[in-house]
């Protein structure tokens, strides 16, 4: 009885030991550790809806706009004496300002010229996710030679713009960009206007800044914009700099809507007359602005509206003087008769208007809403001792950083901090987003700048599905990493990510 009790407790503990083990195994492989996947894990696994199958486009009676842009190589002149090798669409830095009203059906058919894949992302714009531009996530880029007609909704008015999604920290650099402007039903401005802002390496190679030695000198002064500094020796507005600027004409007393759409990587500061400016709109969502402020904050990938109204004398809107290359960005405001000889920027530089100043008109969320759920996005720079420098998500760099992932109709909160040394304008794709407001209200926007050392939370509904991009629109640091996907679990992508087929 002895020799049976003993071999009984043998096999009731080897029984445990066993049962102990498996159930390691399986709370270790539940663990959020386990259980995350990389934003390059999402073409692998094709479970429930294909996002080819999501939200069919039906223009139904709306009235159709059709455009054609055709992505080509360009010799453009930025100013007398001055040329870039560029990559446009439709030959012209910017591209074809596309203009159309509320409601309409929008088809855009891209042509490509190039040598290189090219895709086109609609920057802002809600539509469906096979719409959206992005190569190896919801489309094949469009190869050379061939074809692809975009096709969306215009639901919401506003000021957008349209780039490549194909490697963009180069595309866009050379060009590949212009102006989406969806009209208010209703009468129109006199003056309605759109400046796209932009550097470009005109003297110097666009690259010194992988100087490690400079860049990281720049980087501890704290100016967030160390790296940009280091690329670029010109600014543009249009595609113009300095005195090959094309003025706005107006007479004393008439206003201006002007949109400012920042294509570039480096923030700017516009000096505007003082008590001619009041900012009217931030991301296409109307704000309410107190008009007191005369300097005009705008950083990468954001779009801010003014209203604008021209006083006696002639006058000139421009980049902050202090700033190196600040005489390249100025927009004189003349009279039909006046040539605007000697103009200067002016103005003190009291408090500034940027894009978190103001709340919204219309809001997401009238109180801070429940959660379902929640994400810490840190933002940090590394070293990559094969590539160099790196711009990283949770310590980790694309396709290896941890999506956000959503089902439709979730609540989720973001939260992201900037651990680095330079600014991040982190930007969302397919769906907007409410922030905390300076003036003490909300603001819905589409891209956030998180400057070294500040903090955002970020709320917005999971009402688009999809896999959608969520990336820093400085995009050197988006190529080197800082991007992740807002992943809804019940899609799937049929695309893959590969090294020509990259966002």
């Amino acid at each position: 009885m002895w020799e049976v009790e003993v071999v009984k407790r043998m096999w009731f503990g080897s029984f445990m030991i066993i049962a102990l083990i498996a159930v390691g195994v399986w709370v270790f492989f539940q663990s959020p550790f386990m259980q995350e996947k990389s934003a390059g894990e999402l073409n692998s696994s094709e479970q429930g809806q294909s996002i080819l199958d999501i939200q069919p486009i039906d223009a139904g009676s709306r009235p159709t706009k059709q455009f054609e842009l055709t992505a080509k190589e360009t010799d453009w002149e930025i100013q007398t004496g001055e040329s870039v090798n560029a990559w446009t669409y439709n030959g012209t830095v910017p591209g074809e300002a596309l203009r159309v009203q509320q409601g309409d059906f929008v088809q855009v058919e891209l042509h490509n010229e190039l040598e290189v894949p090219v895709t086109i992302h609609w920057h802002g714009v809600i539509l469906p996710n096979r719409m959206d531009g992005v190569p190896g996530v919801t489309q094949d880029a469009v190869e050379p030679g061939e074809s692809f007609t975009y096709e969306f909704i215009a639901e919401d008015a506003g000021t957008y713009w349209y780039h490549s999604h194909q490697h963009s920290s180069l595309q866009v650099d050379k060009g590949l960009y212009g102006p989406l402007v969806v009209e208010e039903k209703g009468e129109k401005p006199e003056h309605d206007e759109v400046f796209i802002l932009d550097e470009w390496a005109v003297n110097q190679d666009r690259e010194n800044w992988t100087n490690m030695g400079g860049m990281m000198m720049g980087s501890m002064q704290g100016d967030g914009e160390a790296d940009t500094k280091e690329m670029y020796d010109t600014f543009t507005v249009n595609g113009k700099a300095g005195d090959a600027i094309d003025p706005l004409r107006m007479e004393e007393g008439e206003t201006a809507r002007l949109r400012f759409v920042n294509a570039g990587y480096q923030l700017h500061r516009l000096v505007f007359p003082e008590g001619s400016m009041e900012m009217l709109a931030v991301d296409a969502e109307p704000v309410q602005s107190s008009g007191e402020r005369n300097v005009l904050e705008i950083a990468p990938g954001e779009r801010i509206d003014v209203l604008y109204t021209k006083g006696k004398d002639d006058e000139i809107i421009g980049e902050m003087p202090s700033v190196e290359n600040s005489q390249d960005m100025q927009i004189p405001v003349l009279s039909s008769d006046s040539s605007g000889e000697n103009l200067q920027v002016t103005g003190k530089d009291p408090a500034t208007s940027k894009g978190t100043s103001y709340a919204s008109k219309d809001l997401l969320f009238d109180t801070v809403p429940d959660v379902d759920v929640s994400y810490d996005m840190n933002l940090s720079m590394g070293m990559n001792m094969g590539e160099g420098m790196i711009w990283q998500i949770n310590d980790r760099v694309f396709p290896e950083t941890p999506p956000i992932q959503v089902e439709k109709g979730d609540i989720v909160k973001v939260d992201i901090t900037n651990e680095g040394r330079l600014n991040h304008p982190m930007h969302l794709h397919g769906h907007r987003f409410q922030v905390e407001a300076e003036d003490g209200g909300a603001v819905v926007k589409d891209l956030i700048n998180v400057k070294p050392g500040e903090s955002y939370t970020i709320y917005f509904e999971a009402d688009n599905k999809g896999e959608w991009l969520f990336h820093c629109h400085d995009n050197n640091h988006a190529d080197r990493g800082m991007v992740t996907i807002v992943d809804y679990t019940s899609v799937f992508s049929p695309f893959e990510l590969n090294q020509t087929n990259q966002p």
